[in-house]
C-alpha cells in the first residue's frame, strides 16, 4: 500500500537549547532563515506526502500561527497535542486515530538532512518491511538508539546504551506498517516514565516482523544541541547559491554565495560566503564570515561575526572582537558600552552561556 501519510513530531521543551526555547518552540529556529521544522515538511511533501500529522506541546501556539492548514506548503496539516513529553512511541500511540491503522512516515522534526526521504520510501517498498529505519554512524551512540547488527540484520536495538553494541545511531526517520500499533501499545514506560521508540522495535524484532534499515550515505544532523544547530546550518549553506536582491556600495567586497534578501544594505563591509543575510538589514563597516546567517531586520555595525546565527530583529554594535559561534534570539543586542570605567555589562536570562576573553 502506497503510503499517504506522515507524522512529524515537533513538541517537547527543548531544555538544551534554553534559554531561546523559553519563548520559541524549538522547531521554529531558523535554519538559513526558514523554520526548521520546514525541512521536515518539505522532504515529506517531495515524497508525494501530503497528509501530515503534527505533534505539539500544548504549552505553545506558535506552530499553528506559523504553518496554519498547510496549504501555503502544498499540504494538509493537522494538530495533535501531546499533554506531556512521555515518549515517542507514545507519540505514535496517540495519534493512532489520525493515522487510521495505515502505513505512514514516522519523522522527528527537528532532523536536518540532505537528499529528502525517496529513497528510504523505496527501500520500505521494495523489502517488504514492517518496519524500516534509517540509520548513520555517529560520535556518540550513547545519545541515540543504538541497533545492534548481524549479517546485515538489525538484531537488537537498545535506547541511550551505556555500553553501545554498534557506532550506528537510528535517526529521527521511521516507516511503519500496521504493526506499529501493537507494539506500542504492548510496551511499558522505561525507568524514565517515557515509552521508547527503541522498545518498539525491540518488541517488533522479538515478534519475527521484518525490520530492515537503510544508512544515510550524505549528511544528517539531530539538532538537539547549540552546536548541532550550528552545525545543521553550515551543512544546509553549502547549498546556497548567490542571489543578490538588497544593495551593495562600491567599497563592499561580496566573495562567495551570498544571499541578500530584498531590502538589505551592505556598506563599506567584507562578506564572505557562504552567507545568508534576510530582509531589511544593515551590514554596516562589518565583517561577515562563513556559514553566518542574518535574520530579517537585523543590524551589524562596526563588528565582525563568522560561523554563527543571529534571529529576526537582532543586532550587533561596535564590538571589539569577532563573535563565532554564537546564536542570538530575537531581538538580542550585543553591543559596546559607553562612558568609564571601561567594562562589560550583562542582561542575561536564565540558561544563557556567556564566553569573554
Amino acid at each position: 500500500m502506497k503510503i499517504k501519510k506522515a507524522l512529524i513530531t515537533a513538541g517537547g521543551k527543548g531544555t538544551r537549547l534554553r534559554p531561546i526555547t523559553y519563548v520559541h518552540n524549538k522547531h521554529l529556529i531558523p535554519m538559513v532563515n526558514k523554520p526548521m521544522l520546514q525541512y521536515a515538511l518539505e522532504y515529506v511533501a517531495s515524497a508525494g506526502i501530503k497528509d501530515i500529522g503534527i505533534i505539539t506541546n500544548p504549552d505553545y501556539h506558535d506552530l499553528e500561527a506559523v504553518f496554519g492548514s498547510g496549504k501555503t506548503l502544498g499540504v494538509k496539516v493537522t494538530y495533535i497535542p501531546q499533554e506531556a513529553p512521555l515518549g515517542l512511541a507514545h507519540a505514535v500511540k496517540i495519534a493512532e486515530p489520525f493515522l487510521k491503522g495505515e502505513p505512514f512516515v514516522y519523522y522527528l522534526g527537528d532532523n536536518i538532512l540532505r537528499g529528502g526521504i525517496q529513497t528510504f520510501l523505496d527501500a520500505f517498498y521494495s523489502l517488504k518491511s514492517d518496519c524500516h529505519l534509517v540509520l548513520s554512524k555517529v560520535r556518540d551512540p550513547q545519545r541515540f538508539g543504538v541497533p545492534e547488527l548481524s549479517d546485515n540484520r538489525i538484531i537488537s536495538i537498545e535506547e541511550k546504551p551505556e555500553h553501545p553494541k554498534s557506532d550506528y545511531a537510528v535517526t529521527g526517520i521511521y516507516i511503519y506498517n500496521e504493526s506499529i500499533f501493537e507494539a506500542v501499545n504492548a510496551i511499558k514506560p522505561s525507568p524514565r516514565g517515557e515509552l521508547e521508540i527503541s522498545d518498539a522495535h525491540q518488541h517488533l524484532i522479538e515478534n519475527g516482523k521484518n525490520i530492515t534499515y537503510s544508512e544515510i550515505t550524505g549528511w544528517w544532523k539531530d539538532t538537539g544541541k547549540p552546536e548541532d544547530l550550528l552545525e545543521a546550518n553550515r551543512m544546509l549553506l553549502e547549498d546556497v547559491r548567490t542571489l543578490i536582491q538588497g544593495t551593495t556600495d562600491d567599497l563592499s567586497v561580496l566573495a562567495g554565495n551570498i544571499v541578500l534578501s530584498s531590502g538589505s544594505v551592505v556598506e563599506n563591509s567584507v562578506i564572505r560566503g557562504p552567507v545568508h543575510i534576510g530582509k531589511n538589514c544593515r551590514i554596516q563597516n562589518s565583517y561577515l564570515g562563513p556559514y553566518t546567517c542574518v535574520g530579517n531586520g537585523c543590524e551589524v555595525v562596526n563588528s565582525e561575526i563568522e560561523y554563527s546565527i543571529l534571529m529576526d530583529d537582532s543586532a550587533v554594535r561596535y564590538v571589539d572582537i569577532r563573535i563565532e559561534g554564537s546564536i542570538l534570539g530575537k531581538s538580542a543586542v550585543i553591543s559596546k558600552s559607553e562612558g568609564i570605567p571601561s567594562n562589560h555589562r550583562f542582561i542575561i536570562g536564565d540558561r544563557s552561556q556567556v564566553q569573554i576573553r
